[in-house]
């Protein structure tokens, strides 16, 4: 159902510090927390003894006393106390440790064999660093859908045109041929909107008056990383293979996406512009805009989650979704190819 082999997101780096924090990844109970000097800890949050949440415990140190019966655990998982039993601690008395890193502004967590967990597999943002690029605060939010469902809708430049008719919807949108790409990390789905008037939200960002040439670049990556690259550039200018100019807008939206369970995603993102990098009021608009944007998904694909797995007559593709058909196969090989490593010891 899930990969296992990948990094997740698994919060915002400063929502996490010096207290138990219990989460659910995958369908993995985990509890989150901080070492005094900042390192970040994922550990399995059940105690072995009788599966008491770690998160019920108490954070000694930099390590976890479970509230039942005083187990205490350090940040490997290692059991280094038993109160009760002092000098006979089971050796069975252990937790699952998970690789976690700090990386852009960002908590990744690696829930397979941790002795694949390489940081350089982390997905790459460029630019990150660069000081001529704005960033979004970004956001959180909890969606009761399967993550596929989000997947699916973040390689579909359709949608916005009846989704988001305020936002990212504009000529173009309903009907311009899309083209599609594999990669070696997943699927693109794309098309420029050549000589049309930009979309109601973009209209208040690009540096240029009038008609526009537009790129919608909807990208997903493994294991759920969606990469929507939004160009606006003078009309004329615009095209695959064209240079950019001056007055050309880039604006890259990051969204992740990390299952919860089979029925709940936890749906991270930010923005990431090519201008106004000091700009407060751009970057509070533009993450306005994205969260509206992100409500009115979230109130569509909630139902289609209940929709689907509960129907009672079969549903039907459209073209539209070829895109995203290619992802599902492409991910579908990539967990069964780890599922067969995993039963030969690989």
């Amino acid at each position: 159902m899930f990969l296992k082999n990948c990094w997740y997101v698994a919060a915002w780096s400063n929502d996490i510090g010096r207290e138990l924090t219990a989460e659910t990844f995958l369908g993995e109970n985990i509890v989150l927390y901080r070492q005094k000097d900042g390192t970040p800890v994922a550990l399995e949050n059940a105690c072995p003894h009788r599966k008491l949440p770690l998160s019920d415990g108490n954070l000694k140190g930099d390590t976890i006393e479970c509230g039942y019966h005083g187990l205490t655990f350090d940040c490997a998982g290692k059991c280094i106390d038993s109160p009760t039993q002092r000098g006979m601690t089971p050796r069975r008395a252990v937790v699952r440790s998970y690789p976690i890193i700090d990386r852009y502004r960002l908590l990744w967590i690696w829930m397979g064999d941790a002795a694949l967990a390489d940081p350089d597999k982390i997905f790459p943002i460029e630019n990150f660093d660069d000081p001529s690029w704005g960033k979004t605060d970004g956001g959180a939010m909890d969606i009761d859908c399967h993550y596929l469902w989000v997947c699916d809708n973040l390689l579909d430049p359709s949608h916005v045109a009846w989704v988001h008719v305020t936002s990212f919807a504009g000529a173009g949108t309903d009907d311009e041929e899309l083209d599609i790409k594999k990669t070696d990390r997943g699927v693109i789905v794309s098309r420029w909107i050549q000589n049309k008037p930009p979309s109601p939200y973009y209209a208040e960002l690009v540096q240029f008056k009038g008609d526009c040439d537009r790129l919608q670049h909807y990208e997903m990556c493994l294991p759920a990383i969606g990469l929507n690259k939004s160009i606006y550039t003078p009309v004329g200018t615009g095209g695959y293979d064209k240079p950019y100019v001056d007055t050309t807008f880039i604006n890259i939206s990051y969204n992740f996406m990390t299952p919860i369970d089979e029925d709940r995603t936890r749906y991270f993102w930010f923005q990431h512009r090519n201008s106004e990098p000091d700009n407060k009021e751009v970057s509070e608009f533009m993450n306005r805009g994205a969260r509206m944007a992100f409500q009115e998904d979230k109130d569509v694909l909630e139902k289609v989650h209940l929709g689907m797995k509960h129907m009672t007559t079969p549903n039907i593709d459209l073209g539209l979704d070829a895109g995203a058909k290619q992802f599902r196969r492409f991910l579908d090989r990539k967990i069964k190819d780890e599922a067969v490593k995993l039963e030969a010891g690989e």
